[in-house]
This record gives structure tokens, sequence and C-alpha cells, in this order.
């Protein structure tokens, strides 16, 4: 209930904001959207090296929804992941799942900074497991973990394409199910932490070359209130080489540092051919 309790506040004070500032004027809204279809499929016959047929997919939506008017700004960002693999005697296996949201609030300073106030959520879908183990055991959930940071700070933006967010009084929620009670950070018995800290984020897109380009999404968290030397990390890397208008090779690098999750670096590569489709 609480978690459901903080996330609806979430978006009341969207809502309420938006409403505030008149924001259905549809001339100072710019939006943008991308569907990827990233496949990958192996297929053995009388193969004698050996090998078991495979084909994986995954399926990622990213939307952006900007708004604009004299010295305020509304930046938001939805991004998207959900992936499949089926491999002969193994079954299927969820090999990807995410779902981030991404709302800044910035009112111009001076030149090319702002004050500013920022939310982000992130969860997962569906059911995660764990493999490793003679039995599967079931390691995440819908909202559990969820994470909802909020916070006041200063941006710093040159462009729509670099952009350094400071937080010193950020507020971080992390929230299970009584399912999980006891991990993620929590206590045995209760099914949220809240932690207050110094946030951080960089977002960083640049052309390598034609038709190449790269993005950069990354975020650090010190919690003041206990061992702030153990800062969490999260840094995605996003490779785009476009073949046309629908079809390009596809490389994502995704990286996690944070001790309430695991004690080990979590790393994730995904490559394949996306197919495209720009809304």
């Amino acid at each position: 209930m609480k978690k459901i309790t903080a996330l609806c506040f979430l978006l009341a004070s969207i809502s309420n904001f938006a409403q505030q500032n008149n924001l259905d004027s549809i001339s100072n809204w710019t939006k943008k959207g991308t569907f990827t279809l990233l496949f990958n499929q192996a297929s053995f016959s009388n193969w004698i090296a050996g090998g078991e047929n495979a084909v994986s997919g995954t399926v990622s939506i990213n939307y952006d929804f900007n708004y604009k008017k004299g010295d305020w700004a509304w930046d938001n960002k939805i991004i998207t992941k959900y992936g499949i693999s089926n491999i002969s005697g193994t079954g299927s296996r969820k090999t990807d799942d995410q779902f981030e949201f991404n709302s800044l609030v910035s009112k111009k300073a001076s030149n090319n900074w702002s004050y500013s106030f920022f939310a982000n959520v992130r969860t997962q879908f569906t059911t995660g497991y764990d493999y490793s183990l003679p039995e599967k055991k079931a390691t995440s959930d819908f909202f559990a973990p969820g994470y909802i940071t909020i916070g006041p700070g200063v941006i710093y933006k040159n462009s729509d394409y670099f952009n350094i967010n400071i937080a010193p009084a950020t507020t971080k929620a992390t929230f299970v199910s009584d399912d999980f009670s006891g991990q993620y950070g929590t206590e045995i018995g209760e099914t949220s932490l809240y932690q207050l800290g110094f946030y951080t984020s960089i977002y960083y897109k640049a052309t390598l070359m034609d038709n190449v380009t790269v993005e950069n999404i990354f975020n650090a968290y010190a919690n003041y209130l206990e061992e702030p030397q153990n800062i969490d990390l999260n840094y995605q890397i996003n490779f785009v080489m476009q073949i046309n208008k629908y079809l390009s090779t596809n490389l994502n690098l995704h990286m996690i540092i944070d001790d309430n999750a695991s004690r080990y670096v979590q790393f994730k590569q995904l490559f394949g051919l996306g197919v495209n489709y720009i809304f």
C-alpha cells in the first residue's frame, strides 16, 4: 500500500504541475518515440561441432515528451524493455525487463544553468528468477524492487544532447513485496526503505560517424544516512548503427552497482539486429 500511495502522490504532483502551467498548449510540446524489435537466432542441423537451436527477441519503447514555455521546461523520458529467449532443452526465459520513467522540471537561472526538480521511477514488469540453483528461485517482481527517487537541485544544459543534473538533497525510496521483505536493503518484516543523499545524473548523446550514434545515461547516488562511501551507480550506453530507415544494429550495455541489491557488479549486454519504427 505504501508504494502505491507514493506512486499516486508522484503522478498527482505531475498532473497538478501540468494544470497550473496550461500544458495543454500543443505548440509548446515536442514528442518523439522509437519502437525497436531486437532479434537474435541460431539454428543447427546435423552440425557435428554441436550447438542448441535458440531464438530471442527484445522489444523496447523509448518515448520523450518535453514542454518548454519561457524560462520553464518540463522534460520526460520513458524507457521500457522486455526480452525472451527460447533454447532447445531449456525452454523460455526472460532476458531483459526494464521500466524507467524520468521527469525533470526546470526554471532558467542564468545562461545554461537552471533550478530543477526531478523524479525517477524504476522497476521491472514480471517475475525474475535465478536459474543457477537446483530449483529456480524468484528474485524480483513488479515493483519488487521498485525505486522512486526525487529531489531539488540545479541542472546544466547546453543542448538536448547534453546535461548534468545535481541534486544534493535527494530522497530515494525502495519498495518490495512481502515475499522479498529483508532484501534490497529493507529490514526483515519491512517492505520499504527510505534514504536521503546526494544524486547526480549525466546525459550525453553524440554522433560518432555517419549513421552511428552513442547515447550515455549515467546516475550516481550516495546515502548520507548510512555508508555514504558506498555509492550506487547506474550506467547505460546505447550504440545504434543505422542501416536504413527501419533497420539498425544495436548494442546496449548496462552496469549497476548497488550494495543493497547485490554485492557484485551487475552487468548486462544485448546485441542484435533491430527493426525500428519512429512515432
